[in-house]
């Protein structure tokens, strides 16, 4: 069975949403799966006054605990076409880990929310899987199985790169039932993925 941590930042609740259905397709496949959350960086007034969604049950991880898995799946939002900050202070704290080749050939992927469909969902999702490669990690994608990410008919998340949700520019579109298929499906892929690598 593949030990695999969904690892997210979430400001506003769409990654939090996105996270969960990524670990509901990697508990569906078989794996053993724990959903955490990096450290909020921003002060508490500030993310009151900016309506931070603040009551997240994941508990919060520690660098330390990421070697423990057999793969890791990164969510962030989108900020400015990249990272969170959030996100990239925790994981500039794994210079340890990299340097003893903790996580080599552990398998990783990515998960992404923008306020819009051309808010950078694709750089986005290759700057976390740019820190997954300078880790070792084997990267999975969210490949063409899942063909909602093909349609037209309506807007929708998804790239080949990893799942991802559009959020609104006022953050008020949920994610669509057919973005949690794209993250159930990652999900599911990432635990078969791993399962195979660490039978």
């Amino acid at each position: 069975m593949a030990k695999v941590l969904v690892l997210y930042h979430s400001a506003y609740g769409h990654v939090e949403t996105m996270a969960n259905a990524i670990a509901e397709g990697a508990r569906g496949a078989g794996a053993e799966v724990d959903v955490k959350r990096v450290p909020e960086t921003v002060p508490e007034d500030v993310a009151k006054a900016h309506h931070f969604k603040l009551d997240q049950a994941a508990p919060v991880a520690t660098v330390a605990e990421l070697e423990h898995y057999d793969a890791i799946v990164v969510g962030t939002g989108t900020r400015f076409g990249r990272i969170s900050s959030q996100m990239a202070a925790f994981l500039d704290q794994a210079g340890g880990l990299w340097a003893r080749g903790a996580l080599n050939g552990k398998v990783g992927a990515a998960f992404v929310s923008t306020a819009t469909q051309h808010g950078g969902q694709e750089t986005t999702l290759f700057s976390v899987i740019t820190n997954l490669l300078h880790f070792g990690m084997t990267i999975v994608g969210l490949d063409y199985g899942h063909q909602g990410q093909m349609r037209h008919d309506e807007v929708v998340g998804g790239a080949p790169y990893g799942a991802t949700t559009v959020a609104g520019g006022d953050g008020s579109r949920s994610p669509s039932e057919t973005e949690l298929e794209g993250a159930r499906y990652l999900g599911a892929r990432v635990a078969t993925t791993a399962a195979k690598l660490f039978a």
